[in-house]
């Protein structure tokens, strides 16, 4: 017992270790490397000199497009990978992710509308702002239309989320049948997700979700590793099971509406970045959690390295990279469950 118990330590100190140490070389490829290159010999110097006193072509790249972008794709990671876990967690079933609960077709709805009327009351912000308060208001719509008797089932929750999505999808498609070719054009690249045209701004707002997200999430993990061992043995010790499933999904949904209204709807990273740290570490929400802010970075900034790399000259869709990775993985998963359940 003491044993596997140090093994499992030992492991759980190489993920990070691997994590950080993979997450670092992403982070210098991504800001060296692109349609203009920027030596990694002169980037500690452009880095000395700040956002405000560079100068020339290299610093105006790195400090007004490259940082910029880097540092939004790794929160973005980072919340859709805790996202996921907390879901996770919530459904005790390794396929779920905050898009089960509308949070992700919510805030299409929301993008889709403005670009298609051409509203502008915030400026470059107003497709993010709207995108978020209508993820919001989705996955709070499919909460109550599942609460029933004061509470509220994981599988009303899961029905109700696929009939909402179902809605949400149907009115995506009818503003992009009906919109003009440029508005299409951008539902539709939104849709797939993006991290170009990020901006100091947009860092700094998703920064603050997220940092008050991981935080609460930080929180609950104790919570979340008495809840995995049944809803019972979680009252029996004195966990408020329906509170803590509260909190957790507006967690979720706060974290992945305040990434995709900035990003767009970049699918998987939820669902297979919490299952491959609980694969490699364990279940424990302790590790589990930051480690899947960090894999959650990784895959963000490992995809949008290839969106720019890939064919000259073009920034490819990052969705289009996550799910290319989390299509085989959402594939395995579902297999390993059938075979669960046949008992073979």
């Amino acid at each position: 017992m003491t044993q596997t118990f140090e093994i499992r330590r030992r492991t759980r100190g190489y993920l990070f270790i691997a994590l950080s140490v993979l997450l670092l070389v992403a982070a210098l490829f991504s800001v060296a490397i692109g349609q203009y290159e920027i030596s990694l010999r002169e980037l500690p110097a452009l880095l000395k000199a700040g956002p405000v006193g560079f100068e020339g072509m290299d610093g105006s790249v790195l400090w007004q497009i490259r940082l910029p972008r880097l540092a939004l794709g790794l929160l973005v990671g980072a919340a859709l990978g805790v996202g996921g876990a907390l879901m996770q967690a919530v459904f005790a079933n390794p396929l779920a992710e905050p898009s089960v609960i509308g949070v992700t077709s919510g805030a299409g709805v929301g993008a889709a509308i403005v670009i298609v009327f051409g509203f502008n009351f915030l400026g470059s912000s107003t497709v993010p702002f709207a995108a978020f308060i209508t993820g919001m208001f989705t996955t709070w719509l499919v909460y109550r239309l599942s609460r029933l008797g004061g509470k509220v089932r994981v599988v009303n929750l899961i029905l109700v989320g696929i009939a909402v999505n179902a809605i949400a999808g149907a009115i995506i498609s009818f503003f992009i049948f009906f919109a003009p070719t440029t508005s299409r054009e951008q539902i539709i690249f939104w849709q797939m997700g993006t991290l170009s045209g990020a901006k100091w701004e947009h860092v700094g707002v998703v920064g603050v979700i997220v940092a008050f997200g991981l935080i609460c999430a930080w929180l609950l993990v104790k919570q979340l590793d008495l809840l995995a061992l049944g809803d019972k043995a979680a009252t029996h010790v004195g966990v408020d099971v329906s509170t803590l499933r509260t909190l957790s999904i507006v967690l979720a949904t706060l974290l992945t509406a305040g990434a995709v209204s900035y990003a767009g709807l970049i699918g998987f990273v939820g669902l297979v970045i919490p299952h491959i740290v609980r694969t490699v570490a364990g279940p424990s929400n302790a590790v589990l959690i930051p480690a899947s802010a960090l894999g959650g970075a990784l895959l963000i900034a490992g995809a949008d390295i290839g969106s720019r790399t890939i064919i000259p000259f073009a920034d490819l869709p990052i969705g289009i990279f996550t799910a290319l990775v989390g299509g085989p993985t959402f594939f395995i998963l579902l297999r390993r469950m059938m075979k669960k359940g046949a008992g073979v």
